[in-house]
């Protein structure tokens, strides 16, 4: 049986936070998985330019910002703040 290797974490995440319709539309699972993919900078469906900014985000200390589906289709956002404190799960409508 071979395991997943686990992901490096790039940075802090603070304190891990979830709207109230991010938690009625997501599943624990599916928080975790997109915190752990956030965590390791694979920023999900972000196009180039986002990618890049969170590149220079990283290196500068700005905020973090990515885009995931859960199981059920359900997009959400995923933001660390600039100052490491707080990641926030969020849904579109939410931001």
């Amino acid at each position: 049986m071979t395991s997943k290797p686990i992901p490096v974490a790039l940075f802090r995440l603070g304190q891990i936070v979830a709207t109230p319709n991010a938690l009625a539309h997501l599943s624990q699972g599916d928080i975790l998985v997109g915190i752990q993919r956030h965590q390791a900078g694979d920023w999900g469906d972000l196009g180039e330019a986002d990618r890049q900014e969170n590149t220079l985000s990283l290196e500068k200390g700005l905020r973090l910002f990515s885009v995931y589906r859960g199981r059920n289709g359900t997009k959400f956002y995923i933001i660390t703040e600039w100052d490491r404190s707080v990641t926030t799960v969020l849904l579109p409508e939410d931001y």
